[in-house]
């Protein structure tokens, strides 16, 4: 696997680089196994001024950088007009782009990328503040303000600053499983939110982390076994406790029993396979741990109203 390269420039968003530089280095203290390597170019290799005021060092040089790319990232900020203005850096970001697994915006990051022609014809977001200004600037980006992060192809862009948490950590999730992803949101003290028609695409965990230990080990043991046998009797053998106790703690800790959560469970990490890659339905299904399609099917029209290809549809565009 090759870097993780993140994009910066002056005046740059500090919290852009941040959230996802944080969200890698936490995945590799829990276990990352190939771990991320992450890497800070700037043009010329200089140090950038980040909000409010902020030094923060490179390593290297945008123009000089040859290594491999498995995930770009370029960040956003109040400097990000001019970094869509420079024809240096654009040339740069789609030289890296082109060979990349992934390639990545967060805010106003999106600009650039536009800029650079790498999201014309595509589905695309950013911060809802400047999404007009994104969408009269690029009339061949199709522009969603709504979302917290749009994933077309190999191509992901994210609204405003924070978002880049979700964003990061779907990627998590998509290199490492969903365990990994939630140990490096709750090391991170962030809520990983549940998908949908509205302006969440994040998922994983619908509710902050349960307060009871009993609790919140089945709820980690269904996050990282989703394909297993998660039916009550197993559940509450794992916990040590009876079925009728399981059920009294999840009622009382998250106002569902343990058959609904997982239920739960599973039709959010299938939309969140659905809108994030390009997986067969039935492997989807299976993968989460659905009987049938026909299963996933009925579980989607209950969550979110539409079945998993309307779903997919509506917020994937195919490459």
């Amino acid at each position: 696997m090759g870097a993780t390269v993140i994009v910066g420039y002056e005046d740059a968003e500090l919290l852009d680089v941040a959230c996802v530089s944080s969200t890698f280095s936490t995945a590799n203290d829990l276990g990352a196994d190939p771990p991320y390597a992450v890497t800070l170019l700037t043009p010329g290799g200089h140090a950038i001024t980040c909000r409010p005021g902020l030094r923060l060092e490179a390593h290297g040089a945008l123009e000089q950088y040859t290594g491999p790319v498995d995930t770009l990232v370029v960040v956003g900020g109040l400097g990000s007009p001019r970094a869509a203005a420079d024809p240096v850096l654009l040339a740069h970001v789609r030289r890296l782009a082109r060979d990349a697994r992934r390639v990545a915006s967060v805010c106003t990051g999106a600009s650039i990328l536009a800029a650079a022609g790498l999201l014309d014809g595509r589905r695309a977001t950013t911060h809802w503040w400047f999404a007009p200004e994104l969408a009269r600037a690029h009339p061949a980006v199709h522009v969603d303000p709504d979302p917290i992060f749009v994933r077309d192809g190999k191509i992901a862009t994210s609204a405003g600053v924070t978002s880049a948490l979700d964003l990061a950590l779907s990627f998590v999730h998509e290199d490492h499983g969903p365990a990994l992803a939630r140990q490096v949101a709750r090391a991170l003290v962030t809520y990983l939110q549940r998908p949908g028609t509205q302006a969440q695409m994040s998922v994983h965990v619908a509710a902050p982390v349960p307060a009871d230990d009993v609790v919140r080990g089945v709820v980690d043991h269904v996050a990282g076994h989703l394909d297993g046998d998660l039916g009550a009797a197993a559940l509450a053998a794992r916990a040590g406790v009876s079925e009728r106790h399981l059920t009294r703690l999840f009622r009382a800790h998250l106002g569902r029993t343990p058959a609904e959560h997982v239920r739960r469970a599973r039709t959010e990490a299938a939309a969140h396979l659905a809108t994030t890659t390009e997986v067969p339905l039935a492997r989807v299904a299976a993968r989460c741990g659905f009987r049938s399609t026909e299963t996933m099917r009925t579980a989607f029209l209950e969550v979110y109203g539409r079945t998993p290809s309307e779903h997919r549809r509506a917020f994937v565009t195919a490459v």
